[in-house]
């Protein structure tokens, strides 16, 4: 199974005898899958069997589905309203003695509004059915289709996702190979730091600044956020390999790699490392623009 986008387009269209039809279906991102559908009069039936067929193909995106159906050649019948016919009879008999029966034909019932109109035929039973099953077969048609684009899409947004990967693990190895990160570098610089601040006030007690500065060093160490950053980049790369919808699972760990880089840029005393605190913070924002589209 390979990751899919959540955007895409797709078009299939069908005929028999009079009728023609045609969907169009169009996928933009979204939280979870919702469905929009705009049918014509008199398929709202289908609604349910719509659904279902795309629901078990897709999981995420925003999809619009469009069902156009058109008739070639017209076929009329003509409908008669047996409740207002009905009524109108019932009226003369009551009123007999005051009409003229003469008046009362076929014309006439025929020109009453709501009495009888014309409208396309309709068509009922197995010749109904059939057409419908045609319609549904092309949706499947249309889905398939919007599916192999999004699949196509996801190749490209997985392919970007490993490079952005590949270089937050390069950033964050930059980082940990930093030489303000030493242990001797460190330690000479705590002690510089407590000998000017001796320097500057003699009554100050040396041991306590250093302990202080021990403290200090402590909390400034960024081993912990490197370590969980390393762990968040072989989670990332094991989703993308499994090939199984993980948008919003890879959307929580870029928002896991965003904590721990700016934990990294706070407590940065080096230059260098607060640089490549910031690049880190541009590869992760463009990681997680991208998993937006992912389903």
């Amino acid at each position: 199974m390979t990751q899919q986008s959540m955007t895409g387009f797709a078009r299939s269209s069908g005929h028999r005898d009079r009728f023609r039809w045609s969907w169009e279906l169009r996928s933009v991102n979204g939280k979870g899958l919702d469905l929009r559908l705009r049918l014509p009069q008199g398929f709202d039936h289908l609604e349910s069997a719509i659904r279902k067929q795309i629901s078990a193909r897709l999981q995420r995106g925003n999809v619009q589905v469009v069902l156009n159906v058109s008739v070639s050649d017209s076929k009329l019948e003509l409908v008669v309203n047996e409740t207002a016919l009905k009524a109108v009879m019932e009226l003369k008999s009551r009123l007999a003695s005051q009409l003229d029966d003469s008046r009362l034909t076929l014309e006439g019932l025929l020109v009453m509004r709501g009495i009888a109109e014309l409208r396309e035929a309709e068509e009922q039973g197995e010749a109904l059915k059939s057409r419908e099953s045609l319609i549904l077969a092309d949706l499947g048609v249309a889905v398939e289709h919007l599916a192999a684009m999004r699949a196509e899409e996801g190749e490209k947004i997985v392919a970007m996702l490993g490079e952005q990967i590949d270089q937050i693990e390069t950033l964050t190895a930059s980082i940990e190979a930093d030489p303000s990160r030493q242990p001797a570098v460190i330690a000479a610089r705590l002690a510089e730091q407590v000998q000017r601040l001796i320097e500057a006030a003699p009554a100050l007690d040396g041991e306590r600044l250093y302990a202080e500065a021990v403290l200090l060093a402590t909390k400034a160490d960024i081993r912990e956020e490197t370590d969980r950053l390393h762990a968040h980049v072989a989670a990332a790369r094991k989703l993308l390999a499994e090939g199984a919808p993980c948008g919003r699972r890879l959307d929580f760990l870029a928002q896991e790699f965003n904590r721990e880089t700016n934990t990294i840029c706070s407590k940065s005393n080096s230059v260098a490392v607060t640089t490549a605190g910031l690049e880190l913070k541009t590869v992760i924002d463009q990681f997680r623009e991208q998993v937006q589209n992912l389903e």
